[in-house]
């Protein structure tokens, strides 16, 4: 059976990728978070994502649903070994109030492995939080 084609159809002007206030915004927001991670600043990473039942997580051995969920799993993991270097980080932001952010990244107590981060953000009236996000951890290849 073929699937029938789908056709969009937008009014108004074409989306705007990476406007270069608003890409600088979500840089700052996920060097923010980043910062927070690493130093355990379980505040401000909560602060980063969006307080809500329809925020997700998905961990590397964990799913987590509602902000609940993940401000507990936050409050309860160990604070040690959580220094990571970054590679090929991507941001990109479609529009005005909305962006993915995409990394790679080591740690020194994971070797032979790579790390890999996706992130969306909504620009909310308090500033850029996290609505959803997956952490996963595979063997390098």
């Amino acid at each position: 059976m073929v699937a029938p084609s789908l056709t969009l159809i937008f009014e108004g002007p074409a989306m705007q990728i990476n406007l270069p206030d608003v890409k600088a915004e979500l840089e700052a927001a996920f060097a923010a978070y980043e910062v927070a991670l690493t130093t355990n600043d379980v505040p401000t990473l909560d602060r980063l994502f969006w307080s809500s039942e329809h925020v997700i997580r998905y961990g590397g051995g964990e799913n987590l649903y509602g902000s609940a969920e993940i401000e507990a799993f936050r409050a309860a993991r160990p604070s040690a070994g959580l220094q990571r270097d970054l590679e090929r980080t991507v941001i990109t932001t479609f529009g005005r109030d909305f962006g993915t952010a995409s990394t790679l990244f080591r740690r020194s107590s994971a070797p032979g492995k790579i790390g890999r981060q996706m992130q969306s953000w909504v620009r909310f009236p308090e500033g850029w939080k996290v609505v959803a996000a997956s952490v996963s951890l595979i063997p390098e290849v």
